[in-house]
């Protein structure tokens, strides 16, 4: 890629927020060997609530896309550029979501799609995704992933 990723945030329109802070005895994220795993978040601003009754698979998708940008600001605050992310590995994302929805893949998507968008190619992963019947703080849905990253020497 000729254009740098945080470039091609700005044409998407895409303000990273500042890092979230664990709650507990645990990192945002930890690189062995060129791989980073990057602990489960979610969208910006704790909304509460499950898919399926308090929120719609579109809003889920919104809330989805809102958790990327919550890793990519750990990506980017982990590694000083987003320039370093070789590659989008693993997505996992647990939907929080009555016992009768259906649509788990739908939502996660918003999370895909903004990969894709932001590192093209490089953006296509791996992924599984869950229906929870409850997740931490009522949250619609978290994300865990692993990215492949340039280290410093």
């Amino acid at each position: 890629m000729s254009k740098s990723i945080e470039s091609r945030l700005k044409e998407l329109g895409i303000d990273l927020p500042p890092v979230s802070h664990p709650a507990a005895q645990y990192t945002n994220y930890v690189i062995v060997n060129g791989m980073m795993f990057v602990s489960g978040k979610g969208p910006t601003g704790c909304p509460k609530g499950k898919l399926g009754s308090e929120f719609t698979t579109d809003e889920g998708y919104q809330y989805a896309r809102e958790t990327g940008i919550e890793v990519l600001a750990v990506l980017k605050d982990a590694l000083g550029t987003l320039d370093k992310v070789k590659r989008v590995i693993k997505v996992q994302g647990f939907v929080n979501a009555e016992p009768t929805y259906e649509e788990h893949h739908k939502v996660l998507n918003g999370f895909s799609d903004l990969m894709y968008d932001v590192f093209n190619e490089r953006g296509v992963h791996a992924r599984s995704v869950f229906g929870a019947v409850s997740v931490r703080d009522n949250l619609p849905i978290i994300v865990d992933s692993i990215f492949e990253v340039e280290e410093d020497s």
